[in-house]
């Protein structure tokens, strides 16, 4: 027994208090947005009071009273639509050359020249900095040389360029114009999706170069080109200053030249102008939408 050694037994540890369990919230109370609505409400006035203003003062006849007679009759005229139709083929003609210089320029920045980005977007941000007055006083000048140049193929090309009935020097003009809106409209839709994957996925698939950039490229990029191109048809369709100093008479031109003459017929094509505007807008962001949620429906199915 004396060589019998009892072993120390360890202390009792007496056990840790647990923790309150947290009670559960009380359920938030559902918050009224009145400062957003008030935000709304308040962009919306800004926009809306001006236009129905001019709305009204082009249908608000002192003698007759209310009267669409100047939607009717004197807005649709021949000179009118002509220019109008200018101002679109103009338009879509700028869309689409921006679109074929910028987004392939762009596309291989992103994938092979990721240095050369900041000189691509110095390059496309000049015309923010340069005034179209500025702009198109230089183009006069190289077109007034037109006449010491009747012998060499240079005058040629620039006969063609001035031709009245589409003329390309505006075209070529309001491409430069458009490269801001197009360059941050791309750059922010290259940034959101991972081109070189989509790239290298479908170079592994076979597709050439071209095939990857009209069906692959372009289609992930569709609502960075919409937007793009909404903002360059806006500015085609409101530009003065370039067609004016030129000598042409796109839409633009025919409502200042108009207004000065009949205030109300002004308005009225002013209006006009808005909800083309709008309804293209409008139109482009639904087709882009749709096909959107298309290959999204196609996607998950497969």
């Amino acid at each position: 027994m004396a060589g019998m050694t009892t072993a120390a037994q360890p202390p009792v540890v007496p056990p840790p208090d647990r923790a309150p369990e947290p009670r559960p919230a009380p359920p938030a109370r559902g918050r009224r947005p009145y400062g957003r609505l008030a935000v709304l409400l308040l962009a919306f006035l800004y926009f809306a009071i001006p236009v129905a203003a001019s709305l009204w003062f082009t249908v608000d006849d002192p003698v007759k009273g209310f009267s669409l007679d100047v939607y009717t009759g004197h807005l649709l005229s021949a000179d009118m639509l002509g220019s109008l139709l200018l101002s679109v083929e103009l338009g879509l003609a700028t869309v689409a050359l921006g679109l074929l210089l910028v987004v392939p320029a762009m596309v291989v920045v992103h994938l092979r020249l990721p240095r050369l980005r900041p000189l691509v977007e110095i390059l496309c941000m000049t015309p923010l900095v340069v005034p179209p007055i500025a702009l198109v006083a230089g183009v006069n000048t190289v077109l007034s040389w037109a006449p010491d140049l009747a012998r060499t193929p240079f005058y040629q090309t620039l006969m063609v360029i001035q031709d009245e009935h589409f003329p390309l020097v505006l075209v070529l003009l309001y491409t430069v114009m458009s490269l801001p809106f197009l360059y941050r409209s791309l750059d922010a839709g290259l940034r959101a999706v991972d081109l070189k994957t989509l790239v290298e996925a479908s170079r592994s698939l076979g597709a050439g170069r071209l095939t990857t950039l009209g069906r692959v490229v372009v289609p992930n990029l569709r609502p960075a080109v919409v937007s793009g191109a909404v903002l360059s048809l806006a500015m085609v369709l409101g530009e003065y200053t370039v067609a004016s100093v030129l000598g042409y008479r796109p839409f633009a031109v025919w409502m200042v030249e108009v207004g000065g003459e009949e205030a109300e017929l002004a308005g009225a094509a002013a209006m006009l102008s808005l909800f083309l505007t709008w309804g293209l807008l409008l139109l482009l962001t639904l087709l882009a939408g749709g096909r959107t949620r298309r290959t999204r429906r196609q996607r998950t199915t497969s």
